[in-house]
């Protein structure tokens, strides 16, 4: 029988690199997709596909309740201590829990979707209507009768280190819907022609298929490598570990994950009710174009937050099992190094990255969307966001490993705070100062999370004496290289033009930016020894065996 070179346990560094390298994909994918889907349905296509994706976005918090996350880290603990039998019944009672959480938001959603359209659009005429906000609720509720499951078994196998099968469920499961997004969105305007909000349906009808093509294969897989979830590691006289105390250790895992998405999504959800109709009454806007600006801060800019954000996912699904072993163990020398390193990791990457981003906003958002006023303008900015947000949930993740569930209630609920007080006010005052309105509420966003952060790094080393010399040393360094790179890009936009108006020009513009950009950025790192430092001293002569691997 062949061998199944996808289901090895990995290590930190190796899991990290895996599964952040899946997600991005997916949001590759996730972004790719965007450029025919907004020549098809535009911008008033893009803010109905924008309100549909964000309830949906909450209530799946909800729906999936912190689960693969909560999952994964009591299989984890379950497998360290070696309670082998108790690990498979954690499994049997997750996808209880997942079923009937997946079918009650789904009533929930499909028959109150009216009454979240009307909260959604308030008196706003000349855009979309009611009845096709609550078509396109109705049909994104669909998706969530499968997710939940679908986590739980992501969960399970990323509780025994198993990092490829649920990260190729990931890119499967993108490529799915982005396929049906793209041609089912096509061929409904343009071959059938179906209206608009038909048009959207079928394209969010893409998230159901897409995560009913990756829980089967997932379903599969565990079948065809059940030996390998059976391995015992150490023989050990396992005690009784009841249901109940099963059930109540996998709720009480899930909460802090539930509130992280429940107030990202709350974010989200206070510029859904309020930048319009605020653009429309203190800035002068027409309900057009606060429509356009709202669809790109929830849609087309978010998209490129993904990126950022992936960075992050990637990070927190592969410390998640190491840094519960550690804990488990108290293991106080390992958890401060892997708390350390994770912050390093992905601060390496993404702070180049949100720089870059922002730095080339104009020539990005023309290749993908054409020409916009306000387009480049929101993406220079709000990729700032992005950054921030993965900075926070690594933290609060670390801090929910170390079963500190106060500090990261603590931090979301200040967060969140300012966020609702600030808003409005941010906008009317980004205004009276002739900056643009929009700035207010992402600035309202990223005041939140930063708060928080700083809220979380004060805990970390009052609480749990995590020293983060080492990462400062290295995060000062990160930011020397990230300007060197932007000061060489700065001098390259003497010979090369930054943009045209040409939409395909800008993508060898781009190419050549981001290939200089990286150039700069490591060559940095690796002179300075950046590199080494974060990832370890073998990580070069670990990518070239994984490159030259046949």
């Amino acid at each position: 029988m062949k061998k199944d070179i996808t289901m090895k346990k990995t290590t930190f560094v190796k899991g990290a690199f895996i599964a952040t390298f899946a997600i991005i994909l997916t949001k590759i994918l996730g972004i790719l997709y965007v450029i025919p889907f907004h020549a098809v349905v535009g911008e008033k296509g893009g803010a109905l596909y924008g309100y549909a994706y964000t309830i949906y976005t909450l209530f799946m918090s909800l729906a999936t309740a912190g689960i693969p996350l909560a999952i994964c880290k009591v299989v984890s603990e379950y497998q360290t201590l070696g309670y082998y039998n108790t690990k498979k019944r954690v499994f049997a009672m997750g996808k209880k829990i997942a079923l009937i959480l997946g079918i009650s938001c789904f009533l929930i959603l499909f028959f109150f979707a009216p009454l979240l359209a009307k909260a959604i659009l308030g008196d706003v005429v000349g855009g979309n209507s009611l009845k096709d906000v609550t078509y396109v609720i109705r049909i994104i509720s669909t998706a969530i009768l499968i997710v939940p499951l679908l986590s739980v078994y992501r969960g399970y196998f990323e509780g025994h280190r198993f990092m490829s099968p649920p990260s190729i469920s990931q890119v499967l499961e993108q490529a799915v819907r982005v396929s049906i997004i793209i041609f089912g969105s096509f061929s409904a305007i343009k071959i059938f022609h179906l209206n608009l909000a038909t048009s959207v349906g079928i394209a969010l009808l893409g998230a159901t298929i897409g995560a009913l093509v990756s829980y089967l294969y997932l379903v599969e897989k565990k079948i065809k490598n059940k030996a390998k979830f059976q391995e015992r590691i150490r023989p050990i006289n396992e005690p009784i570990v009841t249901d109940k105390v099963i059930f109540h250790k996998i709720v009480f895992y899930a909460i802090p994950f539930i509130l992280i998405d429940v107030f990202k999504s709350i974010y989200n959800y206070v510029d859904m009710v309020t930048l319009v109709k605020n653009l429309v009454s203190y800035a002068s806007f027409s309900a057009k174009d606060a429509e356009n600006v709202y669809a790109m801060i929830s849609t087309w800019a978010a998209k490129f937050n993904m990126i950022v954000l992936s960075i992050s996912t990637g990070v927190i699904v592969s410390l998640l099992p190491n840094l519960t072993e550690s804990v488990v163990k108290k293991d106080k020398n390992d958890i401060n190094k892997k708390v350390n390193q994770s912050l390093c990791i992905l601060l390496y990457l993404t702070v180049p990255m949100t720089l870059g981003i922002s730095f080339l906003a104009k020539p990005i958002w023309i290749l993908f969307y054409g020409n916009s006023i306000f387009g480049p303008s929101v993406l220079s900015y709000f990729i700032f966001l992005g950054f921030t947000i993965g900075l926070f949930t690594l933290l609060v993740t670390i801090l929910q490993t170390l079963k500190n569930y106060r500090m990261v209630i603590i931090s979301l609920l200040v967060g969140v705070i300012i966020k609702i007080l600030f808003n409005t006010n941010f906008i009317i005052a980004f205004c009276k100062m002739n900056l643009p309105p929009y700035y207010g509420a992402i600035t309202a966003s990223i005041l939140g999370y930063l708060v928080a952060i700083v809220l979380c790094f004060i805990t970390l080393h009052s609480h749990y004496k995590i020293h983060f010399e080492d990462f400062l040393k290295n995060f000062f360094d990160i930011i020397c290289g990230s300007l060197l790179m932007v000061v060489g890009l700065l001098l390259l936009k003497l010979f090369i033009p930054i943009s045209s108006d040409i939409r395909i020009v800008n993508l060898f513009i781009l190419l050549v930016y981001v290939l200089m950009g990286m150039i700069f950025y490591f060559i940095y790192g690796y002179f300075t020894h950046l590199t080494s430092k974060v990832f370890g001293k073998d990580i070069f002569r670990t990518v070239k065996k994984i490159l030259l691997k046949r």
